[in-house]
């Protein structure tokens, strides 16, 4: 286990967008090693209430280590292993049914545990395997993607979901280095093809190991899906927040919060409405929450970090 232990972000923002109360019921769909979980109990105490649902079998050791000092939290938490796209199910187990729940949290951030841990391959920075799963359970890894796929299917998956220009010269340098077994291997053969120039702020295998990431858990495919699902488990007046760090992810929350507000999503140009869409959502903040200057100088990793926030009608 790191020594460094992962700093939740925006903490006042998001308790404040759930509304957090005494006695409520929470579902942290990405527990993490704990930090937003271990914030809401403490404000819904003292029978307040969490499911938290990881993928990561070490994230929710971490997690449940992170509360074992407070007894009288860490007996108001449940666990799931399990991916969000499968909330609602995973929701019902426990006993939790649609419409029944006060407010629901996705914090889509990689945590410092998943960053720093060895045999993760998610950074560059070490000569760790490329494996990137959350959950060791599935079969594909980006050793997989990366040394068998054909040059332009890989290019268009550092294209798509890491929103790399250079792509298609990524991919080529990729295929020529092959086999390629580590991270920092990869991390190189990227340099090599996208040099480091002047003030670059961001290392040049940075997007390409998001899109990577991306494609092995499908984590889009995922967010949709769990979203839908998160919206159904809410009760009226429950919330729902989502903290995004690229902009992938909060163009797909953004688009679905906007939708589901919106009680016609017929086509501008359809002169009768027929689509027969009710707003289920209402939005609390049209504008996206920021970190403020003084959390990005305290915690560099939150800087990306975009809040939103809608209500259940």
């Amino acid at each position: 286990m790191p020594e460094t232990r992962h700093i939740p972000v925006m903490v006042p923002e998001v308790l404040s967008a759930l509304e957090v109360k005494p006695g409520g019921f929470y579902i942290d769909a990405n527990l993490g090693e704990g930090g937003h979980t271990e914030a809401i109990l403490l404000a819904s105490a003292p029978e307040g209430a969490v499911l938290g649902i990881d993928s990561d079998t070490a994230a929710i050791s971490s997690a449940v280590e992170r509360l074992s000092g407070s007894p009288e939290l860490a007996g108001h938490l449940t666990t799931a292993n399990a991916n969000f796209r499968d909330i609602e199910s995973v929701s019902t187990e426990h006993g939790r049914n649609p419409g029944s729940v006060d407010g629901v949290l996705f914090d889509l951030g990689l945590s410092s545990l998943q960053l720093d841990t060895e045999e993760r391959g998610f950074s560059f920075r070490r000569s760790d395997p490329l494996d990137m799963r959350f959950d060791v359970r599935q079969t594909l890894t980006a050793a997989d993607i990366v040394n068998t796929y054909g040059r332009d299917e890989l290019a268009d998956v550092i294209y798509q979901y890491g929103e790399e220009r250079a792509s298609r010269r990524v991919a080529a340098a990729i295929v020529a280095a092959r086999p390629l077994q580590t991270a920092t291997q990869l991390a190189d053969v990227i340099g090599t093809a996208i040099p480091r120039r002047g003030s670059r702020r961001i290392h040049p295998a940075t997007k390409t190991f998001q899109a990577l990431r991306i494609a092995v858990n499908d984590e889009l495919g995922a967010l949709e899906t769990g979203l839908q699902q998160a919206i159904s488990l809410l009760k009226p007046g429950g919330r729902l927040v989502v903290l995004a760090y690229h902009s992938l992810e909060d163009r797909i929350v953004k688009n679905l919060f906007r939708r589901e507000a919106t009680d016609c999503i017929c086509p501008p140009e359809r002169p009768i409405c027929d689509c027969g869409h009710i707003a289920s959502l209402r939005l609390v903040s049209r504008r996206v929450i920021k970190p403020s200057q003084a959390e990005i100088d305290g915690n560099p990793r939150s800087r990306s970090a975009r809040l939103r926030v809608v209500e259940r009608l």
